[in-house]
């Protein structure tokens, strides 16, 4: 069983047991999270929202949090003496999905 659900403007596939990289929680690790945006929930049949499914939520633990690699930004014209660069490195946290409850 699987749901496809919307967090933070961002769509994952949710699978019990599995782990999803995530834009920064603000929440302590350990802490529940229940996503009520389900778009899609599939078991023995498929049941498609719209735009959610009523009554479907999937219920998370937040694992940890952390940073990921640097990113170069750098904006350069030719012949003009314009460069500026900046890094930027991007928060997230890891949540582990529990459960899926389904309509």
């Amino acid at each position: 069983m699987y749901a496809l659900v919307e967090f933070k403007g961002k769509q994952y596939k949710a699978e019990k047991g599995a782990s999803l990289k995530v834009d920064r929680i603000d929440a302590e690790p350990g802490a529940a999270v229940d996503i009520d945006s389900v778009l899609l929930v599939s078991g023995d049949s498929v049941t498609v929202g719209a735009p959610y499914v009523k009554g479907a939520k999937v219920s998370a633990v937040v694992e940890s949090h952390g940073k990921d690699g640097k990113i170069i930004v750098f904006k350069y014209m030719p012949k003009k003496d314009y460069r500026r660069k900046q890094g930027h490195r991007q928060q997230y946290s890891i949540i582990k999905i529990e459960d899926i409850i389904g309509a």
